[in-house]
């Protein structure tokens, strides 16, 4: 399976509803499914996002 990849980064003052709300957002409309959350000591979150990439297959 091939995925494609989105990375966000969030800043320290970056409210969990607020942060909540964007994934939410990207997964109902992009299609987007969460892959890794890191949290970092000062508060900024960096965020891996990932989707299947679909491939046509040509048919003759």
């Amino acid at each position: 399976m091939e995925y494609t990849y989105l990375v966000l980064r969030l800043p320290r003052g970056t409210t969990r509803d607020t942060a909540r709300r964007m994934l939410t957002e990207h997964a109902e409309h992009g299609g987007w499914e969460l892959d890794r959350l890191r949290l970092y000591p000062d508060g900024s979150r960096r965020i891996r996002l990932r989707r299947k990439v679909i491939r046509q297959v040509r048919t003759f």
